[in-house]
């Protein structure tokens, strides 16, 4: 007597159904991170690394009172970019240190770092260290 049972197991695992999930996942996250857009400034920084040198670098000092110096010579608002351009000719390689004091204004330093971006001036905004 050979009895056959009806309902066979199969060892076969179907993968479409993994598949379709998977190309669900990165359709989803393609979109999601085209959405997300990133709100802000691209700056340039210095590299730490080795003996740094100091050619070239230009400050620009804000007070609280929104006075602006570059280096330390006092300058208008409205003189302060052709100052800056005159000062950064000399060298090719030069970085600007935007020095903007706890209590100024964030206009005032915003104001510093269009004038860097307008021109493509490398800059470093400084800060104190703990």
């Amino acid at each position: 007597m050979n009895i056959r049972s009806r309902n066979k197991v199969s060892a076969d695992f179907n993968m479409s159904s993994m598949t379709d999930i998977v190309f669900l996942l990165l359709i989803f996250f393609m979109l999601a991170s085209t959405l997300v857009t990133v709100n802000a400034i691209d700056v340039l920084l210095p590299k730490a690394g080795g003996k740094t040198e100091n050619k070239g670098i230009v400050s620009v000092s804000i007070t609280k009172d929104g006075d602006y110096y570059i280096d330390a010579d006092k300058v208008e608002f409205n003189q302060l970019e052709n100052s800056l351009l005159t000062k950064m000719s000399s060298t090719k390689e030069g970085s600007l240190v935007i020095r903007g004091d706890h209590e100024s204004a964030y206009k005032n330093i915003m104001q510093v770092i269009d004038i860097a971006n307008r021109n493509k001036i490398k800059m470093i905004l400084a800060v104190k260290g703990q």
